[in-house]
Protein backbone atom coordinates (compact mmCIF):
# COMPACT_ATOMS: atom_id res chain seq x y z
CA UNK A 1 0.00 0.00 0.00
CA UNK A 2 1.63 3.38 -1.04
CA UNK A 3 2.43 6.10 1.68
CA UNK A 4 -0.99 8.06 1.28
CA UNK A 5 -2.08 6.63 4.93
CA UNK A 6 0.54 7.74 6.61
CA UNK A 7 -0.26 11.62 5.54
CA UNK A 8 -2.20 13.70 7.23
CA UNK A 9 -5.12 15.07 5.12
CA UNK A 10 -6.24 18.43 5.94
CA UNK A 11 -9.91 18.59 7.44
CA UNK A 12 -10.50 14.85 6.50
CA UNK A 13 -9.71 11.46 8.85
CA UNK A 14 -8.65 8.32 6.91
CA UNK A 15 -9.26 4.81 7.96
CA UNK A 16 -9.03 1.63 6.05
CA UNK A 17 -10.83 -1.51 6.66
CA UNK A 18 -9.89 -4.39 4.25
CA UNK A 19 -10.99 -3.28 0.17
CA UNK A 20 -12.67 -0.32 1.76
CA UNK A 21 -11.26 3.31 2.69
CA UNK A 22 -13.42 5.12 4.73
CA UNK A 23 -12.98 9.66 4.91
CA UNK A 24 -14.65 11.28 7.60
CA UNK A 25 -15.46 14.86 7.04
CA UNK A 26 -13.40 16.08 10.44
CA UNK A 27 -14.22 20.02 10.58
CA UNK A 28 -15.59 20.31 13.70
CA UNK A 29 -18.23 22.03 14.67
CA UNK A 30 -20.07 21.71 10.90
CA UNK A 31 -17.61 19.70 9.04
CA UNK A 32 -17.49 22.76 6.37
CA UNK A 33 -15.28 22.99 3.97
CA UNK A 34 -12.02 24.60 3.43
CA UNK A 35 -10.00 25.63 0.01
CA UNK A 36 -7.57 23.04 1.86
CA UNK A 37 -9.77 20.19 2.61
CA UNK A 38 -11.21 20.19 -0.86
CA UNK A 39 -7.93 19.72 -2.25
CA UNK A 40 -7.30 17.87 0.33
CA UNK A 41 -10.12 15.30 -0.46
CA UNK A 42 -9.04 15.87 -4.61
CA UNK A 43 -5.84 14.70 -4.14
CA UNK A 44 -7.02 11.77 -1.02
CA UNK A 45 -9.30 9.83 -3.80
CA UNK A 46 -6.98 10.45 -6.16
CA UNK A 47 -4.74 8.51 -4.15
CA UNK A 48 -7.08 5.32 -3.32
CA UNK A 49 -8.28 5.39 -7.08
CA UNK A 50 -4.63 4.42 -7.45
CA UNK A 51 -4.49 2.02 -5.04
CA UNK A 52 -5.62 -1.36 -6.48
CA UNK A 53 -5.92 -2.58 -2.98
CA UNK A 54 -9.50 -0.29 -2.44
CA UNK A 55 -12.31 -1.51 -3.79
CA UNK A 56 -15.00 0.67 -2.16
CA UNK A 57 -15.56 3.97 -0.57
CA UNK A 58 -17.26 5.41 2.12
CA UNK A 59 -17.62 9.22 3.03
CA UNK A 60 -18.99 10.45 6.44
CA UNK A 61 -19.76 13.29 8.98
CA UNK A 62 -17.10 14.03 12.34
CA UNK A 63 -20.04 13.62 15.22
CA UNK A 64 -23.71 13.37 15.46
CA UNK A 65 -24.85 16.56 14.73
CA UNK A 66 -23.48 17.24 10.93
CA UNK A 67 -22.01 15.23 7.70
CA UNK A 68 -21.14 18.74 6.31
CA UNK A 69 -22.88 22.31 6.14
CA UNK A 70 -21.20 23.29 3.62
CA UNK A 71 -19.11 26.08 2.61
CA UNK A 72 -17.57 28.40 5.16
CA UNK A 73 -19.72 31.85 4.23
CA UNK A 74 -17.04 34.29 6.11
CA UNK A 75 -14.52 33.21 3.03
CA UNK A 76 -17.51 35.03 0.95
CA UNK A 77 -18.23 38.03 3.09
CA UNK A 78 -16.43 40.47 1.68
CA UNK A 79 -17.50 39.75 -1.94
CA UNK A 80 -13.97 38.81 -3.53
CA UNK A 81 -14.47 37.62 -7.01
CA UNK A 82 -11.50 36.16 -7.64
CA UNK A 83 -11.27 34.32 -4.59
CA UNK A 84 -15.17 32.55 -5.12
CA UNK A 85 -14.29 31.68 -8.47
CA UNK A 86 -11.16 29.54 -6.47
CA UNK A 87 -13.27 28.47 -4.25
CA UNK A 88 -15.97 27.10 -6.66
CA UNK A 89 -13.30 25.49 -8.78
CA UNK A 90 -12.01 23.73 -5.78
CA UNK A 91 -15.29 22.49 -4.62
CA UNK A 92 -15.70 21.04 -8.44
CA UNK A 93 -12.49 19.23 -8.47
CA UNK A 94 -12.97 17.97 -5.43
CA UNK A 95 -16.27 16.02 -5.96
CA UNK A 96 -15.84 15.28 -9.95
CA UNK A 97 -13.12 13.27 -8.42
CA UNK A 98 -15.47 11.98 -6.47
CA UNK A 99 -17.72 11.06 -8.76
CA UNK A 100 -15.06 9.68 -11.24
CA UNK A 101 -13.48 6.81 -7.99
CA UNK A 102 -13.62 3.68 -10.08
CA UNK A 103 -15.25 1.66 -7.30
CA UNK A 104 -18.46 2.06 -5.27
CA UNK A 105 -18.81 4.89 -3.53
CA UNK A 106 -21.08 5.67 -0.75
CA UNK A 107 -22.26 8.52 1.56
CA UNK A 108 -23.22 8.25 4.89
CA UNK A 109 -25.13 11.03 5.63
CA UNK A 110 -24.98 10.93 10.21
CA UNK A 111 -26.74 14.48 10.51
CA UNK A 112 -27.15 17.52 8.50
CA UNK A 113 -25.88 17.81 4.80
CA UNK A 114 -26.22 21.21 3.58
CA UNK A 115 -24.91 23.27 0.21
CA UNK A 116 -21.87 21.68 -0.49
CA UNK A 117 -22.57 18.91 2.10
CA UNK A 118 -25.36 17.66 0.17
CA UNK A 119 -23.11 17.89 -3.23
CA UNK A 120 -20.77 15.78 -2.01
CA UNK A 121 -22.83 13.30 -1.05
CA UNK A 122 -24.59 13.65 -4.03
CA UNK A 123 -21.26 13.18 -6.10
CA UNK A 124 -21.40 9.25 -4.09
CA UNK A 125 -23.15 6.36 -5.85
CA UNK A 126 -25.31 5.97 -3.05
CA UNK A 127 -26.84 7.29 -0.01
CA UNK A 128 -27.41 6.40 3.47
CA UNK A 129 -29.33 8.61 5.73
CA UNK A 130 -29.93 8.93 9.35
CA UNK A 131 -33.52 9.13 10.67
CA UNK A 132 -32.49 12.74 12.23
CA UNK A 133 -31.13 13.73 9.33
CA UNK A 134 -31.80 16.88 7.17
CA UNK A 135 -30.57 17.87 3.58
CA UNK A 136 -31.13 21.16 1.91
CA UNK A 137 -29.93 23.11 -0.87
CA UNK A 138 -30.38 26.60 1.00
CA UNK A 139 -27.34 29.11 -1.33
CA UNK A 140 -29.86 31.19 -2.76
CA UNK A 141 -31.10 32.03 0.72
CA UNK A 142 -28.10 33.77 0.72
CA UNK A 143 -27.52 35.14 -2.67
CA UNK A 144 -25.12 32.66 -3.79
CA UNK A 145 -26.11 28.94 -5.67
CA UNK A 146 -25.02 25.40 -5.22
CA UNK A 147 -21.75 25.74 -7.81
CA UNK A 148 -20.32 21.74 -6.89
CA UNK A 149 -22.93 19.90 -8.97
CA UNK A 150 -26.03 20.48 -7.22
CA UNK A 151 -27.98 21.88 -10.00
CA UNK A 152 -26.96 19.25 -12.20
CA UNK A 153 -27.47 15.99 -10.04
CA UNK A 154 -30.12 16.67 -7.72
CA UNK A 155 -32.59 16.85 -10.67
CA UNK A 156 -31.19 13.66 -11.59
CA UNK A 157 -32.18 12.09 -8.39
CA UNK A 158 -35.37 13.20 -7.94
CA UNK A 159 -36.61 15.07 -11.18
CA UNK A 160 -37.03 19.04 -12.01
CA UNK A 161 -39.86 19.62 -9.34
CA UNK A 162 -38.38 18.40 -6.11
CA UNK A 163 -35.00 19.87 -7.59
CA UNK A 164 -36.37 23.15 -7.56
CA UNK A 165 -38.56 23.33 -4.41
CA UNK A 166 -35.05 22.42 -2.79
CA UNK A 167 -32.99 25.07 -4.79
CA UNK A 168 -35.56 27.81 -5.68
CA UNK A 169 -37.70 27.68 -2.36
CA UNK A 170 -34.74 26.70 0.27
CA UNK A 171 -37.01 23.38 1.46
CA UNK A 172 -35.29 21.48 4.14
CA UNK A 173 -36.05 17.58 3.38
CA UNK A 174 -36.09 14.89 5.83
CA UNK A 175 -34.98 11.95 5.63
CA UNK A 176 -38.32 10.02 5.39
CA UNK A 177 -39.12 12.70 2.36
CA UNK A 178 -35.65 12.39 1.16
CA UNK A 179 -35.84 8.61 0.74
CA UNK A 180 -39.86 9.23 -0.76
CA UNK A 181 -37.78 11.12 -3.68
CA UNK A 182 -35.14 8.85 -4.55
CA UNK A 183 -32.95 11.39 -2.75
CA UNK A 184 -30.97 8.32 -0.61
CA UNK A 185 -31.60 4.76 -1.30
CA UNK A 186 -31.86 3.57 2.52
CA UNK A 187 -33.44 5.43 5.84
CA UNK A 188 -30.99 4.16 8.87
CA UNK A 189 -31.46 4.92 12.91
CA UNK A 190 -29.78 7.29 14.57
CA UNK A 191 -25.99 6.56 14.87
CA UNK A 192 -25.94 3.42 12.21
CA UNK A 193 -25.32 5.37 8.99
CA UNK A 194 -22.01 4.19 8.87
CA UNK A 195 -22.74 0.66 9.46
CA UNK A 196 -24.73 0.28 6.96
CA UNK A 197 -22.46 1.66 4.51
CA UNK A 198 -19.68 -0.44 5.43
CA UNK A 199 -22.24 -3.54 5.08
CA UNK A 200 -22.58 -2.05 1.34
CA UNK A 201 -19.34 -1.32 1.12
CA UNK A 202 -18.61 -5.00 1.81
CA UNK A 203 -21.37 -6.79 -0.72
CA UNK A 204 -19.28 -4.29 -3.12
CA UNK A 205 -15.98 -5.57 -2.10
CA UNK A 206 -17.52 -9.05 -3.05
CA UNK A 207 -17.69 -8.04 -7.37
CA UNK A 208 -15.48 -8.06 -9.38
CA UNK A 209 -13.58 -4.37 -9.12
CA UNK A 210 -12.92 -4.15 -12.76
CA UNK A 211 -16.28 -5.14 -13.69
CA UNK A 212 -17.53 -2.96 -11.03
CA UNK A 213 -15.27 -0.02 -12.30
CA UNK A 214 -16.64 -0.74 -16.13
CA UNK A 215 -20.57 -0.80 -14.96
CA UNK A 216 -19.97 2.67 -12.62
CA UNK A 217 -18.69 4.44 -16.09
CA UNK A 218 -21.61 2.62 -18.18
CA UNK A 219 -24.09 3.87 -15.88
CA UNK A 220 -22.99 7.14 -15.08
CA UNK A 221 -22.47 7.74 -19.70
CA UNK A 222 -26.21 7.71 -19.56
CA UNK A 223 -25.61 11.45 -18.18
CA UNK A 224 -24.22 12.35 -21.67
CA UNK A 225 -24.57 10.15 -23.81
CA UNK A 226 -26.88 9.12 -26.60
CA UNK A 227 -28.84 5.55 -25.99
CA UNK A 228 -27.73 3.91 -28.84
CA UNK A 229 -23.79 5.29 -28.40
CA UNK A 230 -23.69 3.85 -24.60
CA UNK A 231 -25.11 0.45 -26.01
CA UNK A 232 -22.50 -0.03 -28.32
CA UNK A 233 -19.90 1.25 -25.45
CA UNK A 234 -21.99 -1.83 -23.39
CA UNK A 235 -20.87 -4.77 -25.21
CA UNK A 236 -17.10 -3.18 -26.48
CA UNK A 237 -17.37 -2.99 -22.34
CA UNK A 238 -18.08 -6.49 -21.74
CA UNK A 239 -15.66 -7.71 -24.65
CA UNK A 240 -12.64 -6.03 -22.74
CA UNK A 241 -13.45 -7.55 -19.61
CA UNK A 242 -11.96 -10.35 -21.72
CA UNK A 243 -8.60 -9.05 -21.10
CA UNK A 244 -8.63 -9.18 -17.28
CA UNK A 245 -7.47 -11.42 -14.91
CA UNK A 246 -10.88 -11.34 -12.54
CA UNK A 247 -12.89 -12.29 -15.72
CA UNK A 248 -10.78 -15.55 -15.58
CA UNK A 249 -11.29 -15.82 -11.97
CA UNK A 250 -14.53 -14.91 -11.64
CA UNK A 251 -15.87 -17.49 -14.87
CA UNK A 252 -13.17 -20.20 -12.98
CA UNK A 253 -14.37 -19.30 -9.13
CA UNK A 254 -18.20 -19.56 -10.33
CA UNK A 255 -17.39 -23.36 -12.30
CA UNK A 256 -15.37 -24.44 -9.26
CA UNK A 257 -17.91 -23.37 -6.67
CA UNK A 258 -15.68 -20.97 -4.52
CA UNK A 259 -15.80 -17.95 -3.57
CA UNK A 260 -13.45 -15.64 -6.18
CA UNK A 261 -10.26 -14.06 -5.19
CA UNK A 262 -10.04 -10.70 -7.18
CA UNK A 263 -6.62 -8.78 -8.20
CA UNK A 264 -8.64 -6.05 -10.03
CA UNK A 265 -6.89 -6.27 -12.77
Amino acid sequence: MSGYTDKTWTGLRLDIDGHTAIVTLSNPPANTFTRDSLSALRDLVRALNADREIYALVVTGEGEKFFSAGADLKQFADGDKALAREAARRFGEAFETLSAFRGVSIAAINGYAMGGGLECALACDLRIIEEQAQVALPEATVGLLPCAGGTQNLPRLVGEGWAKRMILLGERVDAPTALRIGLVEEVVGKGEAKTRALEWAHKATKQSPTSVAACKALVQATRTQSHATALVGEREAFVDLFDTADQIEGVAAFLEKRAPQWKNA
